[in-house]
C-alpha cells in the first residue's frame, strides 16, 4: 500500500493546476472539504493516518479567501496518487449526490 498526502485543493474545480489542482476539471469537485475527502476515502477502503482541517497549502497563500480551501490528509490506498485522487472526486459526487435526494425528499414530506 502507498502512502501520500492529499490536500484538498488538489481536489477543487475552482482552482487551476497551477495552483495545485490535481486531477482534471471534469472529475474534480467545487469546493470540497477535509471531512468529504475523509468520510469518501473511508467508503473507498482507504487508510486514513493523518487529517488536519485547518492546514493550508502553502500554494494557496497568494489567492483570495474565497480559494483557499484549507485541509491536508495523509492516506494509505493501494492505487498511486492520481488514481485515488479520481477515485475519491467521484465518491465525494456520489455522496452530494446522495445527501441532495435526501435533503430534496425531506423537503417534500414536510408540504
Amino acid at each position: 500500500m502507498g502512502r501520500f498526502a492529499v490536500w484538498v485543493s488538489e481536489l477543487d474545480s475552482r482552482l487551476s493546476r497551477k495552483y495545485g489542482r490535481l486531477v482534471p476539471r471534469n472529475v474534480a469537485v467545487k469546493k470540497p472539504s477535509a471531512r468529504e475527502v475523509e468520510d469518501a476515502a473511508l467508503s473507498l477502503g482507504f487508510r486514513v493516518v493523518e487529517l488536519e482541517a485547518s492546514r493550508l497549502n502553502p500554494r494557496l497563500a497568494g489567492l483570495d479567501e474565497d480559494y483557499r480551501v484549507r485541509g491536508y490528509l495523509v492516506i494509505e490506498a493501494p492505487h498511486g496518487k492520481t488514481k485515488a485522487l479520481k477515485m475519491i472526486a467521484e465518491k465525494i459526487r456520489e455522496l452530494r449526490k446522495r445527501t441532495e435526494g435526501r435533503k430534496s425528499k425531506s423537503k417534500k414530506r414536510r408540504r
